[in-house]
């Protein structure tokens, strides 16, 4: 599949665009994709858009699944349903996370389409630090290699938006939390991006988030968690969304997650079976 070169991004003026999440869903799945570039970093085909529907323009990122590079350990062409069903499930726990997003056909075919967020200086959300100990408010990742034999201590900030998202990923046994996938937003609002290698049946977990490993969960994350036990029951209206973009497999071991998450009643612990960090991690 061929596409556009990256051209710089909102081609269309403030007072056109809709860059809130009021009304997003129906506008990307319901208007008119036009492709303004490509995303030149991404490993997969991701296409810059504009969408416009009832007088309404807004931003986004067309993933088509033609342009999904195969993947040894998930099955082919399912990347796109997965970015979908992610944002299914962190809306479904009221946090969110995710920005919206609609599986939807486009200019090549079906595809992922996900809002545009334009990121906004947050303070730092992580960083390099001497010594063995994370400063007050951060939480320690592990040691990095900085050069010249040198290491330092990889840390993330103790800030309760990342807690969220750290139960999001054991949930959805995402495979690749990287610090580039974070994405602060207008209104203090906290995004996280690209969600392809998620629901995998065996665990996967690799994220930078582990500062809370083995900590007890928030009472915030535990009624989330009811919440979402709940509509992945049977007839819940989660479940019913998710069967039509993952596996029944991949189905049961959601559910088999969030029961495992909340008879513990703590952040999970890497597992020594998988790299817990993702590389490059950020």
């Amino acid at each position: 599949m061929s596409a556009p070169e990256r051209i710089p991004p909102r081609s269309v003026t403030p007072e056109e665009s809709v860059t809130s999440e009021d009304g997003a869903v129906e506008l990307l799945a319901e208007g008119e994709l036009t492709v303004r570039g490509r995303i030149r970093e991404a490993s997969n085909a991701a296409l810059f858009c504009t969408v416009a529907h009832d007088g309404r323009t807004a931003s986004c990122i067309y993933k088509p699944i033609a342009g999904e590079r195969p993947l040894w350990d998930f099955p082919d062409g399912t990347l796109a349903e997965r970015e979908t069903a992610t944002y299914e499930v962190s809306e479904a726990t009221g946090w969110g996370l995710v920005p919206p997003t609609v599986l939807r056909d486009g200019p090549y075919g079906e595809g992922m389409c996900q809002l545009w967020i334009d990121p906004v200086p947050d303070g730092e959300l992580l960083a390099l630090v001497d010594g063995e100990e994370p400063g007050p408010g951060w939480k320690a990742i592990g040691l990095a290699d900085v050069g010249e034999g040198r290491t330092a201590l990889l840390v993330h900030a103790d800030d309760e938006r990342l807690r969220r998202l750290a139960v999001l990923d054991a949930v959805i046994n995402n495979a690749d939390r990287k610090g580039g996938h974070l994405l602060p937003a207008a209104g203090g609002r906290l995004y996280g991006i690209d969600h392809g290698v998620t629901f995998n049946v065996e665990n996967k977990l690799r994220t930078l988030l582990w500062g809370w490993a083995g900590e007890p969960l928030t009472d915030d994350a535990v009624a989330a968690l009811q919440g979402l036990k709940a509509a992945l029951g049977d007839g819940g209206a989660l479940g019913t969304r998710l069967a039509h973009l993952i596996t029944g497999a991949e189905l049961k071991a959601t559910r088999a997650r969030v029961d495992a998450l909340l008879s513990s009643g703590r952040h999970p612990e890497p597992g020594g079976e998988w790299p817990p960090i993702p590389w490059p991690p950020v």
